[in-house]
């Protein structure tokens, strides 16, 4: 198995457990911390943020490896692949109100033709012919997903829609952000991720933290008193978000997107066990063609 494989398969399974960690810390049920979808987000950057720096830093100085130089192009890839990642994670947490949880997973998978575009438009990675037909597939398991399930409410089914679309679409800027951030880092994969990692979250953390001092103190103090569950966020996000930025270095971002379709069977599994819910033969079915459009993609990468 190529090294990229392994590590966006490890990112899908940590980020299916963290959206689900997400959810609960946004459910006003108990258990739940009742957190907005913009404080939701903030606590997978807060609790991540500081553990990640310090484990870099005693990296750096066990091994004696000096932080590499930043230019100005990974600071602009860096911090445009971070905002868009900050309201793309909202998006899908406001999301999770509307739809299912393992749908609301699938239509964020929007990302992966929006990310070949966007990929090829500023990086110059091709996507090649047998592998847009994977994708190609995929996206018609997303139509399938598109229609509103029994029981909506009017108008339910377009703001659902209308999020999963914008967070793929933010999803895509971010991929294709961090993938030009760590290709502007001189050294071994396990480097590049990690600096470029640690360096992000902490900016979106800053970022979220004058927001909240602007806009909602209120919402900003739930999140620091909801830290455990909080922290359980943060470990996982840290776990998903270390396995993209290594996937990034080595592989387009489209299929890097494209395989993290997984995360799928994961949410489904999560949705079915946490939450109770049961896909219909519709869902299952717009899945099913995600999901072959995944082994088709691996075939031909």
């Amino acid at each position: 198995m190529e090294p990229w494989i392994a590590a966006t398969v490890a990112a899908a399974v940590f980020q299916a457990i963290r959206f689900a960690l997400q959810k609960r810390l946004t459910a006003p049920v108990p258990g739940g911390a009742c957190l907005s979808a913009t404080g939701a987000t903030w606590a997978r950057f807060l609790w991540s943020a500081p553990l990640l720096g310090l484990a870099l830093a005693l990296w750096l100085a066990a091994t004696g490896t000096a932080l590499p130089a930043l230019s100005a192009r990974f600071w602009a890839f860096a911090l445009a692949g971070g905002v868009a990642q900050i309201l793309a994670t909202v998006c899908v947490v406001a999301m999770f109100r509307f739809r299912a949880f393992a749908v609301g997973l699938t239509f964020k998978k929007s990302e992966v033709l929006q990310t070949a575009a966007l990929g090829w438009l500023i990086l110059g990675d091709a996507v090649s012919g047998p592998a847009l037909v994977a994708l190609v597939v995929g996206f018609g398991g997303l139509a399938i997903l598109s229609a509103p399930p029994a029981g909506a409410a009017p108008g339910e089914a377009a703001r659902a829609t209308a999020l999963g679309l914008a967070s793929g679409a933010f999803f895509a800027g971010a991929g294709v952000g961090y993938r030009g951030a760590v290709l502007e880092i001189d050294g071994p994969v396990a480097l590049q991720a990690t600096v470029a990692l640690a360096i992000v979250t902490a900016a979106q953390t800053v970022l979220m933290a004058a927001w909240f001092l602007w806009r909602d103190r209120a919402q900003a103090r739930a999140v620091l008193a909801a830290w455990r569950p909080g922290l359980a966020v943060g470990l996982t996000s840290l776990a998903g978000s270390l396995g993209w930025f290594a996937a990034f270095a080595q592989a387009n971002a489209a299929y890097v997107f494209a395989l993290g379709q997984v995360e799928l069977l994961f949410g489904l599994i999560l949705g079915r066990v946490w939450f109770g819910e049961r896909p219909s033969a519709r869902e299952l079915g717009g899945m099913a063609l995600l999901v072959a459009s995944l082994v088709a993609l691996v075939a031909v990468v």
